[in-house]
Parts: structure tokens; C-alpha cells; sequence
């Protein structure tokens, strides 16, 4: 895999332009921030992403891939202010599970489809030929 930094552009921070990458593609539904039997975690933002990206991780195994495979997350967040004044706490773990930043979006959304959910995180992934 290859990220796209094109010459003269700042570098982004906390997410790539884009990346490069052939092999096998693993597209991943939106993970909440609930357990192994879908209650959510914790009513917390932060808490409830962390539990998101640990559920990324899992998924990933499943398809024998691992977070540094990860091509693409995209955040749906219903509460922007909890999104920014915790994210200090999220980046801190996300470091640790996911190691490296693929292209990302985010979005503020009126509401999920989980009540009380307030982070779903969508992710592609590519394992390498």
C-alpha cells in the first residue's frame, strides 16, 4: 500500500489524501460501540468509538486481516462537540489498536440508527496479494 501525499500539499493530519492498494477487498458495516451482544458500552463518546475501533479490529480477524490493512473509516458522530473535546482520549487508543491513518471522513448526523449510539464507524480494508 502507498499513501497519496502530491508534492506542495501540507500533510494531513489524523488522516491520509488517499492510499494505493491491491488485493483482496474487506468492506466492513458500520461498527457501533457495543459488545459481543449489542449493548451499547457506555453512554460516552469516547468510550463508545474506542469500543467501535476495538470492534473494527475483530471484524478484521475474521477475514484474517489486520488493522494495518485498513484502507478507509468513515465516522458518523451525532454529537460534534463530544466528537472534538474527546478525541484527545480516542486518538490516544486509536494509536494503539489501529497504528496508522488511512483516508477518513467524518460526519456530524442528526441521529443513528442504535438509540443512545452516538458514533458508527465504517471501514474498508485490503489485504495484500
Amino acid at each position: 500500500m502507498n499513501i497519496l501525499q502530491p508534492p506542495g500539499w501540507d500533510r494531513p493530519r489524523g488522516y491520509a489524501n488517499g492510499i494505493v492498494a491491491r488485493g483482496t477487498l474487506i468492506c466492513l458495516s458500520g461498527q457501533f460501540g457495543w459488545d459481543a451482544q449489542s449493548r451499547l458500552v457506555s453512554d460516552r463518546y469516547a468510550e463508545q468509538a474506542i469500543q467501535a475501533l476495538r470492534n473494527i479490529v475483530t471484524v478484521l480477524a475474521e477475514a484474517g486481516a489486520r488493522p494495518e490493512h485498513l484502507v478507509r473509516l468513515t465516522w458518523y458522530v451525532s454529537d460534534r462537540d463530544a466528537y472534538f473535546s474527546e478525541g484527545r482520549e480516542v486518538g490516544l487508543v486509536y494509536k494503539t489498536l489501529i497504528g496508522h491513518y488511512p483516508p477518513m471522513s467524518a460526519f456530524q448526523v442528526q441521529g443513528l440508527m442504535v438509540e443512545g449510539a452516538k458514533v458508527q464507524i465504517e471501514a474498508m480494508a485490503v489485504i495484500p496479494d
